[in-house]
């Protein structure tokens, strides 16, 4: 089974949004088999069958009720290593674990995880545990404490790719307005979590799930050197 494309993935033949249409915007194109750049390979066997799990649907709740399936849980509570070789960095390969966890919507568990690294990694996982829990206030605390993380920088280049077709609004807009501000991503969560009508909320599923992927493909990099 294919692993699923997230938006901005190397192996998404999604082109960018309509103009005009952000309602459309976290859709994905068929799945592919690589949903990082190049580093799926360097997962263990487990840890790809564990993201594989929910298909393109993963990771679709911005502030989920609950928890995700049991089926999911099962596979994450008995992984083992998440990368093929002796993590390079262990800070890194924690976080990798804590962001499985978050991709199925289990956030006691990933929050069990990364409330325990200190690292500007684990600041940045720990925000966005706070934000998919709805507690916004605390997330924006977490991500000043991870300012200045690496993948700052190729955030912002690929959420302006995937935003800037479409039409003005000033939530949306201070995302990448001086770079990338997560902060402002939490605002815009806040304001569409429940409200799966408003066009901005599928465009906040699609920011999310971008967010993910390229903090998870940079924690791999760093994992296994």
């Amino acid at each position: 089974m294919p692993l699923p494309t997230l938006p901005g993935g190397s192996g998404s033949d999604a082109g960018p949004p309509a103009r005009g249409h952000p309602a459309h915007a976290q859709e994905a194109g068929p799945a592919a088999e690589s949903a990082l750049d190049g580093r799926i390979d360097r997962l263990t066997a487990a840890a790809r069958a564990v993201l594989r799990l929910g298909g393109s649907e993963g990771y679709g709740r911005l502030v989920p009720e609950g928890p995700g399936s049991d089926e999911a849980r099962a596979a994450l509570t008995g992984l083992g290593d998440i990368v093929d070789s002796a993590p390079a960095d262990r800070r890194e390969a924690d976080c990798l674990r804590a962001a499985l966890w978050l991709w199925h919507d289990f956030l006691d568990e990933a929050h069990g995880i990364v409330q325990n690294v200190a690292s500007a990694t684990g600041s940045y996982w720990h925000a966005v545990m706070h934000r998919h829990e709805g507690d916004f206030s605390n997330s924006k605390f977490w991500y000043d404490r991870a300012a200045g993380h690496p993948a700052y920088a190729t955030l912002a280049i690929r959420a302006e790719d995937l935003l800037r077709n479409l039409p003005a609004d000033k939530v949306v807009f201070k995302i990448t307005a001086r770079g990338w501000n997560p902060a402002a991503l939490v605002d815009l969560v806040e304001a569409v979590h429940d409200r799966p009508a408003d066009p901005r909320h599928s465009l906040a599923v699609a920011l999310q799930r971008l967010e993910w992927r390229t903090m998870f493909d940079m924690g791999v990099r760093a994992a296994t050197g």
